[in-house]
């Protein structure tokens, strides 16, 4: 039953997840349906967590709930600020009418959101990379890879200026391209909803998915220690980029349980938003 439950877990959040954001967007309550959805799934995330986890030493207390959720809610709210304002109030329109000659609006609205998400897949794997090869960028992405365990709770642990500079490659080309409102929303709430998933303790076996979409069996590499295997796997939604690049991994053995960077990380809030602007080695 477990071994089955593992392989179902990861399809079944999912799309269990992303229906009742598109049923909502379809009724006109997407930012609704989107919040009451992404707290479903967290507290869903959270109970399986502790009935199924991949790695029971991380469920033990890091003492970095309060810095966790401190960056989860300035950078996860600044960044629903932003998608909120440029899917519903109307921004979109202004900068470029949806239906423009860049965009297949006559494609299946599935298509479309396909098409979406490779294109902002394009933006956020470079950028992630380049947060890993360019020391000024990494001091920032640093705050999010000193974490010690992998669980819900820390999806949102992103230096505030790793979250915008993230938010520049991603939605602001869709906007060029003139991607229809749905577009918008779909693709946003696809990479909340991935990245929740990712980050989960939980056991899951993805199977072929692996090759497609970023899972938490790939993900888990990537915040190995171990430079080989940690600059590996940037994809945030799909694997795709990883493919073409010759960034992928995934061996079979475990991942690394030991987690984290070599250098010490402020213990408080403060000091994490500081510490990429000092001098102080990460």
């Amino acid at each position: 039953m477990r071994s089955v439950l593992s392989k179902l877990l990861w399809p079944g959040l999912a799309v269990g997840s992303l229906l009742p954001i598109y049923l909502g967007m379809e009724a006109g309550h997407g930012v609704l349906a989107f919040n009451v959805t992404y707290l479903s799934l967290a507290l869903t995330i959270a109970l399986l967590e502790r009935f199924m986890p991949h790695e029971k030493r991380w469920l033990a207390n890091d003492g970095q709930m309060g810095p966790d959720l401190a960056h989860t809610v300035l950078s996860k709210g600044i960044a629903q600020v932003i998608v909120t304002v440029i899917v519903f109030m109307g921004i979109a329109e202004w900068v470029k009418p949806a239906g423009g000659p860049l965009w297949p609006e006559t494609w299946p609205l599935l298509a479309q959101i396909a098409i979406g998400l490779v294109i902002v897949e394009a933006g956020l794997y470079w950028k992630h990379r380049l947060a890993h090869e360019w020391p000024w960028l990494w001091r920032f992405h640093a705050v999010h890879h000193s974490v010690t365990r992998l669980w819900f709770f820390n999806t949102g642990r992103f230096h505030v200026v790793d979250t915008v500079t993230g938010l520049l490659v991603g939605i602001p080309v869709l906007l060029l391209l003139g991607a229809p409102q749905p577009v918008l929303l779909m693709v946003s709430a696809t990479t909340a909803v991935i990245g929740m998933l990712t980050h989960c303790n939980i056991e899951m076996r993805c199977g072929p998915l692996n090759y497609v979409f970023n899972t938490p069996e790939l993900h888990r590499w990537h915040h190995s220690k171990v430079l080989d295997e940690g600059n590996r796997n940037y994809g945030e939604n799909l694997m795709l980029f990883d493919m073409i690049f010759g960034t992928y991994i995934n061996p079979p053995r475990r991942p690394p349980a030991d987690i984290g960077i070599e250098n010490p990380m402020p213990e408080n809030f403060f000091g994490q938003l500081k510490i990429p602007f000092t001098r102080a080695p990460l």
